[in-house]
């Protein structure tokens, strides 16, 4: 007897998606709501889990393939031993990760990895190349390199100083073709979009953060004692945000047709990074939330995203986006609006640099600030506005609780 794997509901307006990723074998036993497979959608990577106990059967489709929503992607077979073959691929896994054979490592190095694959490579810094794949013509899966990770010896300085002109005496100059994910296809459609329909502009301006840090440096101990959470800049500059469109309601706006819709209410967009590429879980409701209930969620955000469990419910709305490029060292950029939003916020790195204070030169942190805007509902009086009273409001963070 055997049981039908489905496609479950993506979301609202979602009808379709790629399946990425075979997370278990045929022969391999499964629990129930265990996942065997890997959705991704327009916004999200979703697991698809076993409704039943068993013995994972054969795929319907393959890697890569489009399905709907309903539609039958493998099934799962009734019957005792379903133990043995995971044994058997448990006990292949310590060979593997040890004695990876030359022939392996030729076969793997042209074969396209998955995007929780390379996720995984890269976290680990192992070289998939010296991985024996045991997924469908010779495919590394996560197993793989997860069991490679545990036991594979660190090489020797030795090994890594011979192994460099071995590579470089083949001469080989090789390309490697992936197709786009759903998710990243989607990013690409929307930011050009924005491009295409809005009339971009970004007004910068550059703040002192020495009042954020000392206040931090004070407190974090303390704060995360407390709330369980750390003391980030997300909280301040969040509070910022929330205090400057009170007095710039268009930059929390956007534009329906032929009429401007105000928002009394503040949903951030944290621009996130995921595997897949960028993706913006919302802070709902962040203007009436305590700072550490805008870390926490910001934290939760990003671990989800990390894991690739973020939901629908998750990227669903936003009224403005705050995107940190700082944390990858960004000094300057433009962003792009995240329509139908009318505003991006873009922080970047702090560093030490030489301003003028009471006509003395000193050395401050500084960071540079980025409003990305649709000027047809922005004026740059409004931007620059609102720019100051966040500037203002970082510097004295003061502000933030006497509402200035």
């Amino acid at each position: 007897m055997s049981t039908e794997v489905k496609v479950p509901v993506l979301g609202e307006s979602i009808t379709e998606a790629t399946l990425g990723q075979w997370l278990k074998k045929p022969g391999e036993a499964v629990a129930i709501d265990e996942p065997i497979a890997s959705l991704e959608t327009d916004k999200v990577a979703v697991e698809v889990p076993s409704p039943v106990a068993g013995i994972m059967g054969a795929y319907a489709v393959e890697e890569g393939a489009t399905v709907n929503v309903g539609a039958v992607i493998a099934s799962i077979e009734a019957g005792a031993g379903a133990t043995a073959p995971a044994k058997a691929a448990t006990s292949v896994a310590p060979a593997m990760k040890t004695t990876a054979a030359p022939a392996a490592e030729a076969e793997n190095s042209d074969l396209p990895l998955s995007p929780a694959v390379r996720r995984l490579v890269l976290e680990l810094g192992i070289d998939p190349s010296k991985i024996r794949g045991t997924g469908k013509d010779g495919r590394l899966t996560k197993e793989d390199v997860l069991a490679a990770a545990k036991g594979a010896p660190a090489p020797s300085a030795e090994t890594a100083f011979t192994a460099a002109p071995t590579t470089q005496a083949t001469g080989a100059r090789q390309e490697e073709r992936v197709k786009m994910t759903r998710l990243r296809q989607t990013i690409a459609k929307r930011l050009k979009s924005a491009q295409d329909t809005a009339a971009l502009l970004t007004t910068f301006n550059d703040l002192d953060m020495s009042a954020v840090i000392e206040a931090r440096a004070t407190y974090k101990d303390l704060f995360e004692k407390k709330h369980g959470v750390r003391l980030g800049f997300m909280g301040f500059f969040t509070k910022a945000v929330a205090l400057a469109a009170r007095d710039v309601p268009s930059v929390n706006a956007k534009i329906e047709g032929d009429e401007i819709v105000y928002h009394n209410y503040l949903d951030v967009s944290v621009a996130v990074s995921a595997p897949n590429g960028l993706v913006v879980p919302v802070v709902r409701n962040a203007d009436a939330m305590s700072f550490a209930q805008i870390e926490k969620a910001i934290g939760d955000f990003g671990a989800k995203a990390k894991a690739g469990t973020l939901t629908m419910e998750d990227m669903s709305g936003g009224t403005f986006t705050i995107s940190n490029g700082g944390v990858f060292g960004s000094l300057m950029s433009t962003p792009i609006i995240n329509p139908p939003q009318s505003a991006v916020l873009g922080l970047h790195r702090i560093e030490d640099r030489p301003v003028v204070r009471d006509g003395q030169v000193v050395v401050r942190p500084m960071m540079y600030l980025a409003l990305s805007y649709d000027h047809r509902l922005i004026d740059g009086r409004e931007a620059v506005t609102f720019l100051k009273i966040v500037k203002e409001a970082i510097e004295d963070p003061t502000r933030l609780l006497i509402d200035l």
